[in-house]
C-alpha cells in the first residue's frame, strides 16, 4: 500500500464531499433532525396525557388524589359529572384514559387505616393505542398507589412510640387484599422513554444514512465515469476502498459527537457510561455500514436502484433490530434472524452504554461480533472493487 496515493485519494474524496453543499447538508442535518424527532416525538414517555376524572365522592381526599395525578405533569385532568359523558369523551378520543372514584372513597380510606382492604378505583383506557395505554396504566397505578398510601397514613391514628408515616420507607407500598406488591425500576427509575429512543436513534442513523449516502455517491461516480477513471490509476483496490471510506467515516464520526452533544444539551440525555468509549464504538460501526453501502453500490446500475435497495434495507432495520420494537417479544425464529443484522448488536451496545453504563469488558462479545461483521463486509466490498478492475 502506498500511503502517498492513499492520502491523495482521501483528499480527493474529502474535496468532492465539501464541494457538494446538498450532500454536506444531508450529512450534518439529517442525523440531528432524526435525533430530535425520535427523542421528542416518538418518546415512550407519558406527558400531558388527557385524563378523564369522574369524582363521585367529592371530598377532600378525592380532590387530593386528583390534584396529585395532575401535579406531576404526566396527566391533564378533565372532570366529568356523569359516567355517560366520561365514556363519550373516551370514545370520541377527547381523553385517552379515565379514573372513576367511588362515592364511598373517604369511608374506605378510614376502613383501610383500620387494617381492612384499600379502596378500589376504576381505571379505563383506550386500548386502541396499546403501547400508550400500557405506559399510562403503569404511571396511573404508581401515582395512585403512592397517593392512596399517603392518604391512608394520614387517616391512621398515631400510636405512642410508633414511627411517623413520613419516616416509613418510601419503597414499601400499601397492602391490598392481603397481598403486598413491591415495584422497582432499575437503570431508569423515572421510567423516561427518551434515553431508550435516543440510544436507538444512533443505530438507525448510522445504519441507514451511511448506507444510502455511500451507495448513491459511488453509483453516481460510476454513471459519470469518475469511478472507472479511478480504477485505471496505479491505486490498488485497498487504497481505493480506504480512500472512499475514511473521509466519509470521519464525517459520520463528527456526526456522532454532534449528536451526543445535542442529545445532552437539548434532550437532557447523556450517556451513563463513558462518552469517549461510545464515540469510539460508534465510529467503528460507521465503517461496517459504509462497507455495506459499497456492496449495494456494486450491485446497483442506477442511482434510483441504489436508493431503493437502501430503503429496503432500512425496513428490517427498523422492524427487527430492536430500534423501535423489543426483540424479546418477537417469535423465537425471528429473534435468531435479528442476530444477522449488525445494527442489532450496535443498538444493544448503544443502549448498554447510554442507559446501563456498561464498559468494554461486559460488552466484549457484542464488540467481537461487530468486528466479525466488519471483516466480512470489508472483504466482500474489496472483492467487488477488484472484480471491476
Amino acid at each position: 500500500m502506498n500511503w502517498r496515493r492513499l492520502r491523495t485519494l482521501m483528499r480527493r474524496e474529502a474535496l468532492a464531499t465539501f464541494r457538494d453543499p446538498f450532500t454536506l447538508t444531508i450529512l450534518v442535518t439529517v442525523p440531528l433532525v432524526a435525533l430530535l424527532l425520535f427523542g421528542y416525538v416518538l418518546s415512550t414517555e407519558v406527558k400531558g396525557l388527557a385524563l378523564g376524572v369522574l369524582d363521585n365522592n367529592g371530598t377532600s381526599a378525592s380532590r387530593r388524589l386528583v390534584a396529585e395525578l395532575a401535579a406531576k405533569g404526566t396527566f391533564d385532568a378533565h372532570r366529568y359529572t356523569t359516567r355517560e359523558a366520561l365514556e363519550g369523551a373516551l370514545v370520541s378520543g377527547a381523553i385517552s384514559a379515565a379514573i372513576i372514584i367511588p362515592p364511598d372513597f373517604d369511608r374506605d380510606l378510614r376502613a383501610a387505616a383500620s387494617g381492612r382492604d384499600l379502596p378500589q378505583i376504576q381505571l379505563i383506557y383506550d386500548g386502541g393505542e396499546a403501547v400508550l395505554a400500557g405506559n399510562a396504566e403503569g404511571f396511573l397505578r404508581g401515582l395512585i398507589s403512592a397517593t392512596v398510601a399517603g392518604l391512608v397514613a394520614d387517616e391512621t391514628p398515631q400510636v405512642a412510640g410508633a414511627r411517623p408515616a413520613a419516616l416509613l420507607p418510601a419503597a414499601v407500598p400499601p397492602r391490598a387484599s392481603g397481598i403486598e406488591v413491591v415495584t422497582r425500576s432499575v437503570f431508569n427509575p423515572k421510567l423516561d422513554g427518551t434515553p431508550f429512543m435516543v440510544a436507538g436513534t444512533f443505530g438507525f442513523v448510522l445504519s441507514f444514512l451511511t448506507v444510502l449516502i455511500t451507495a448513491v455517491s459511488i453509483v453516481t461516480e460510476k454513471l459519470t465515469g469518475t469511478f472507472e477513471q479511478l480504477q485505471v490509476t496505479p491505486a490498488t483496490s485497498m487504497e481505493i476502498l480506504l480512500g472512499k471510506l475514511l473521509p466519509l467515516g470521519a464525517v459520520f464520526a463528527f456526526d456522532v459527537v454532534l449528536m451526543v452533544l445535542v442529545a445532552g444539551f437539548l434532550l437532557r440525555v447523556w450517556p451513563v457510561g463513558s462518552a469517549l468509549f461510545f464515540v469510539i464504538v460508534s465510529s467503528f460501526y460507521v465503517f461496517v455500514s459504509l462497507a455495506l453501502g459499497l456492496i449495494i453500490s456494486a450491485t446497483s446500475a442506477t442511482t434510483a436502484e441504489a436508493v431503493q435497495k437502501s430503503v429496503l434495507f432500512s425496513i428490517p432495520l427498523v422492524q427487527l433490530s430492536g430500534f423501535a420494537f423489543p426483540i424479546r417479544s418477537m417469535p423465537t425464529v425471528v429473534q435468531w434472524l435479528t442476530e444477522v443484522f449488525p445494527a442489532t448488536h450496535y443498538i444493544r451496545i448503544s443502549r448498554a452504554i447510554y442507559i446501563r453504563g456498561e464498559g468494554p469488558l461486559s460488552l466484549l462479545p457484542e464488540i467481537a461480533l461487530l468486528a466479525l461483521f466488519a471483516v466480512v463486509l470489508m472483504t466482500y466490498a474489496l472483492r467487488t472493487i477488484e472484480a471491476r478492475q
